[in-house]
């Protein structure tokens, strides 16, 4: 089976800049790789390289009306399934380039977080079968928390990367996401430190959270504005970045020996 990873953390962090290093490091091996944006404002397919000819008929999973009520039934009726098919939609609805293929969740627009209706049912399914049954690299990119999560995928999950900048907030946000993701079963939480900007970072996470496992850091980069403007992948601009992901996908794998074998 392919590793499993979901990336969370406080908005604005990073968390759709380290999927995009991660899914073009795992490319780069030849693995195939399903990201997932899961994020209400879908960005990651820029920053994956995707053009807007890629994008302009991409939508996310969420909105598709027509779709989630013939699979849940409920356009015969007011009672839905919990369990719909899904297992052909990474397939059929997500983008490809290269050995990438992006799939976005988008939002479900009714009720509260822990709404029980049919889209939040397809989506919740959805996640299942990538993180159970689909055999590549999937990198779920995820909005807030552990929302699109539950007991019933989280063993899946091989490792939820907390990313955080060096400030107390941030890292405020990383202890909840592990709490969280613990609650939901998930023991391997590693923290990953973003926007650094010299040693001073380094020691700001050495001194306030040396009690997270540390997969590695990534670094400030004026490569992250060329690559937003030029459209081309970060991964492809910054030999530097290239390197220290390629370390914190080297200590992912550490703890994942077995999810990790080239496929």
């Amino acid at each position: 089976m392919g590793l499993k990873i979901a990336i969370s953390g406080k908005g604005g962090v990073g968390k759709t800049t380290l999927t995009s290093l991660l899914a073009a490091h795992y490319a780069a091996q030849n693995r195939r790789v399903l990201a997932i944006d899961a994020d209400p404002s879908p960005c990651l397919g820029p920053a994956l390289g995707f053009t807007h000819e890629d994008l302009q008929y991409l939508r996310p999973i969420s909105e598709m009306g027509d779709l989630i009520a013939e699979r849940t039934g409920t356009s015969t009726g007011g009672v839905f399934k919990m369990n719909p098919k899904v297992a052909d939609i990474p397939d059929r609805f997500a983008a490809q380039r290269d050995n990438i293929k992006l799939l976005l969740l988008g939002a479900v627009q009714q009720g509260g977080s822990g709404c029980i209706c049919p889209a939040s049912a397809l989506l919740k399914q959805l996640v299942r079968h990538t993180l159970l049954e689909r055999d590549e690299v999937v990198l779920l990119d995820l909005y807030a928390g552990v929302e699109h999560l539950g007991r019933a995928t989280a063993d899946a999950v091989d490792v939820m990367l907390a990313v955080a900048e060096p400030t107390h907030r941030s890292l405020g946000t990383v202890r909840q996401v592990q709490v969280l993701a613990n609650d939901i079963g998930i023991t391997q939480v590693l923290l990953v430190g973003n926007k650094l900007n010299g040693p001073e970072d380094e020691a700001f996470f050495a001194e306030h959270a040396s009690d997270l496992p540390l997969a590695g850091f990534i670094s400030q980069s004026a490569a992250a504005m060329v690559a937003d403007r030029s459209g081309k992948p970060l991964y492809d601009l910054s030999p530097e970045l290239a390197q220290e992901v390629a370390r914190i996908a080297a200590a992912i794998e550490a703890i994942a020996p077995a999810s990790s074998t080239t496929e």
